[in-house]
C-alpha cells in the first residue's frame, strides 16, 4: 500500500476523533511524550508522503510545551512526519530553521511566530512557502494586528490560522478577577484602606494577546467594583506611568516574573502597610514566577491562616492548576492545549490526504466578524476553585 493510501486509511479512522476538536467533545487522556528525529525527514525525503516542521517560538513557554506534547502525539498517530525547532525567543533563528527545514524536504509549515503581529517576519514565511506551494498552518501567535485582519491570512490560499480570539481572554480575567474581589473584598484589603492595589506582568510588548489581556483584566474588574459601589483598583506603584511590568525578553517566562516579585516585595509589604493585594499575570508561567517569590517571602504557602495574595493568570497549565487546588492561586483562564494540537493535526491531515487545507472545518468556529473562513478560532474558558 503507498504512504498516501496508508494516510488516508489513518484519516478516516480518526475522523470521528479530531471532529470532536471543534465541537468540544472531550478526548482520551494524553499518552506519554514521544521523542522525534530529525530522521523523519531524512528517510522520507524522497517520498511523496507529507513531511511537517513544526516551529515554537520558544520551547521554555508552559502553554506550548504542553501543546507541543499533544502535538506531537497526534501528528506521530495519524502517520505524518514531523521535525520540532525551536527558535529560543529569536525570530531571525526561526527564519533560518525555516529556510532549512524547506531546503531538506519539508512540504508543511506549521509556525508559532516568534515575533507576533510582525508582518515582514510573517510574510517572508509566506513568501518562502508560496515559492514552494507548500501550505502554512500558524497557530496561537496573532500574525495580524488590530485593523489588519485579512491583510496576511488572505494573501495566499493555502494558509491557515489556529488561535484565539485576542480580547477574549483579557474580558474573562476581568470578570474573573472583579467577581473574586467583590466575594473577598475584605480580606484581599490588606492595610484597610477601602482600595486594592494591584500588580500586572504583562509578557511580550507588542503581541496582540499580551495587550488585550492587560488592558481588558483591569478594565472589566474595575467596571465589576465600581458598579457595586467600589473604588477601582489602583496599581501599586504610582511611579510606574506604564502600570505593569514587562517582561523584557518577550518570554513571558517565571524567572522574569520572579525577580521583578522580589525586588517589589523589598519595598512592598506587609510590615510597611503597602502590601501588593493582587496579582495579574498575562500567563501562567508568571503566575507561577510570582508565587514561588511569595512564597519565599512567607505569603501564598496554603497554610490556613497564612497570608495570601490572590494570583490571577491564563492558560490553565497543569502545574498552574495544581497551585489553584493547593489555595496558593486563586484562578485562571484556560487555553485548551488539546484543542489545538487536535485542529493543528485535522488540517494536516487534510494536507495529508491531498484535500484543501480547510476541508471539513465548517464546525469549527471562525473570525466570522471579519469573514476569516481560514481563522480558527479556539474559545478560553473560566478555570477557577478560589471562590
Amino acid at each position: 500500500m503507498s504512504r498516501k493510501k496508508t494516510i488516508s486509511c489513518i484519516q478516516a479512522l480518526l475522523l470521528c476523533v479530531l471532529l470532536a476538536a471543534c465541537a468540544g467533545t472531550p478526548a482520551a487522556e494524553t499518552p506519554a511524550p514521544q521523542s522525534v528525529s530529525q530522521d523523519l525527514v531524512s528517510a522520507a525525503s524522497e517520498s511523496d508522503e507529507t513531511r511537517a516542521g513544526v516551529f515554537y517560538y520558544s520551547f521554555s513557554d508552559t502553554y506550548l510545551a504542553e501543546v507541543r506534547t499533544r502535538l506531537d502525539i497526534a501528528l506521530h498517530d495519524a502517520g505524518i512526519s514531523f521535525v520540532n525547532y525551536d527558535a529560543a525567543s529569536s525570530q531571525a533563528v526561526q527564519n533560518t530553521q525555516i529556510q532549512t527545514a524547506l531546503e531538506s524536504g519539508i512540504n508543511l509549515l506549521i509556525v508559532n511566530i516568534v515575533s507576533s503581529g510582525n508582518v515582514d517576519a510573517t510574510m517572508e514565511i509566506i513568501e518562502k512557502a508560496s515559492a514552494r506551494d507548500i501550505p502554512v498552518i500558524f497557530f496561537n501567535k496573532p500574525i495580524e494586528e488590530e485593523g489588519e485582519e485579512g491583510s496576511i491570512l488572505g494573501v495566499y490560499d493555502n494558509i491557515a490560522f489556529v488561535g484565539t480570539d485576542a480580547p477574549q481572554a483579557g474580558h474573562m480575567q476581568g470578570e474573573m478577577i472583579g467577581s473574586y474581589a467583590l466575594s473577598h473584598y475584605e480580606e484581599i484589603d490588606l492595610n484597610g484602606d477601602g482600595v486594592i492595589s494591584y500588580a500586572l506582568f504583562k509578557g511580550e510588548a507588542l503581541n496582540p494577546e499580551a495587550i488585550y489581556r492587560t488592558r481588558y483584566a483591569v478594565e472589566d474588574a474595575n467596571a465589576i467594583l465600581q458598579e457595586a459601589g467600589y473604588p477601582p483598583m489602583q496599581y501599586f506603584d504610582p511611579s510606574n506611568y506604564d502600570q505593569f511590568q514587562l517582561d523584557l525578553a518577550g518570554t513571558w517566562s517565571d524567572s522574569s516574573a520572579r525577580r521583578y516579585m522580589n525586588a517589589n516585595l523589598e519595598t512592598y509589604n506587609t510590615a510597611n502597610g503597602n502590601m501588593i493585594e493582587l496579582i495579574i499575570c498575562n500567563n501562567d508561567n508568571m503566575a507561577e514566577g510570582v508565587i514561588i517569590s511569595l512564597n519565599a517571602a512567607g505569603y501564598n504557602t496554603g497554610v490556613p491562616g497564612s497570608v495570601t495574595v490572590p494570583v490571577f493568570g491564563i492558560d490553565a497549565t497543569e502545574y498552574a492548576r495544581q497551585l489553584i487546588a493547593s489555595g496558593r492561586m486563586a484562578g485562571t483562564i484556560e487555553q485548551d492545549s488539546r484543542r489545538m494540537a487536535e485542529i493543528i493535526t485535522r488540517l494536516a491531515m487534510n494536507v495529508a490526504g491531498g484535500l484543501d487545507l480547510m476541508e471539513g472545518t465548517d464546525d469549527c468556529p471562525k473570525d466570522e466578524v471579519h469573514g476569516l473562513y481560514n481563522k480558527i478560532i479556539i474559545p478560553y474558558s473560566f478555570y477557577e476553585t478560589g471562590k
